[in-house]
């Protein structure tokens, strides 16, 4: 069995996706999730498939040995990222080489790095004119939204559609693609490994 922790700050649906699509498997569970926010509404979302659940502070964070202690006690092989907006720090992507994931609700390259995550992404595509969006997964290293493309689906933006609107349509895709991809990437690193 191999075990995966979620880091997320807010509500949590494409975390609760990820719990859903993995809750009855043999080969990988949601051991942990953990957030940075004591109010996120994943927290909720993670009790409800009986999973622990553990806040930590920036501080914790940046300095992260007891956090790295706290995954290896739990056994954690992957940890991936659902709307985590805090930088993973250099120790823990050493540890977890080629083992954290992330979603970004655009197509990296474009409208990646600091301050883009939520409508900040969404308002930039539409400001810009561009007439597809979608999201795109990839693994983490120390640059924000820098790290290997491991999927990305367009979508197509219709000239009326606002930000959340746009936001709506990746966010459903993100659903239905996240946990999937997850699931093959970890069978590909285990097969390489």
């Amino acid at each position: 069995m191999k075990n995966i922790a979620i880091f997320a700050s807010g509500s949590g649906s494409n975390a609760e996706k990820i719990m859903e699509y993995f809750e009855n498997s043999k080969e990988v569970k949601v051991a942990l999730v953990l957030s940075d926010n004591p109010n996120a509404g994943v927290l909720l979302r993670a009790n409800k498939f009986e999973i622990e659940t553990k806040i930590i502070s920036r501080l914790e964070l940046k300095s992260p040995k007891k956090v790295l202690i706290e995954l290896k006690t739990k056994g954690i092989n992957f940890i991936v990222l659902a709307g985590f907006l805090r930088k993973i720090p250099r120790e823990m992507i050493q540890d977890y080489p080629n083992q954290i994931i992330n979603i970004h609700p655009a197509l990296l390259p474009k409208y990646g790095g600091m301050g883009m995550y939520g409508l900040n992404v969404h308002r930039a595509v539409k400001d810009s004119g561009d007439v597809i969006s979608g999201p795109t997964i990839h693994l983490v290293n120390e640059e924000y939204d820098k790290g290997q493309i491991l999927f990305q689906k367009e979508i197509k933006i219709e000239p009326e559609d606002n930000a959340k609107q746009i936001a709506a349509k990746v966010l459903s895709v993100e659903h239905e693609e996240y946990p999937r991809v997850i699931e093959n990437y970890m069978i590909e690193y285990y097969k390489r490994a």
